[in-house]
């Protein structure tokens, strides 16, 4: 499992999003370089953002989720095209799992274990 995870939930069915596609990107200031990628496994997880070698460095990070392909594909119209989470890491020796709440016309997030 990767030092960096994520899974979405729709709330507004109940179930995970599965199939959405996450772009995990690292600040290299002032720039933002592409770290990893993935799409979400049939229970809206995402485990293996970072390739097995690489290790986790502080700083700043940011999730971007696909949602407007998301709500499309299910013929839903939703408001947000994508959602992008910034987060810093501090600690590069914890695990950090970024939980997405998902609806077509909100979400929320947290830091989760």
């Amino acid at each position: 499992m990767s030092a960096i995870t994520t899974h979405i939930l729709d709330v507004s069915s109940g179930f995970p999003a599965r199939g959405v596609l996450v772009i995990l990107e690292r600040q290299t200031s002032p720039d933002w370089e592409v770290i990893g990628k993935g799409v979400t496994d049939d229970d809206g997880r995402l485990r293996d953002l970072l390739a097995p070698d690489t290790d986790l460095l502080s700083g700043n990070y940011r999730l971007t989720f696909d949602t407007g392909t998301y709500f499309t594909k299910q013929q839903i119209e939703g408001f947000y095209p994508q959602v992008t989470v910034a987060f810093t890491v501090r600690d590069a020796a914890q695990h950090y799992h970024v939980p997405l709440l998902l609806s077509p016309f909100g979400y929320s997030t947290y830091r989760g274990s």
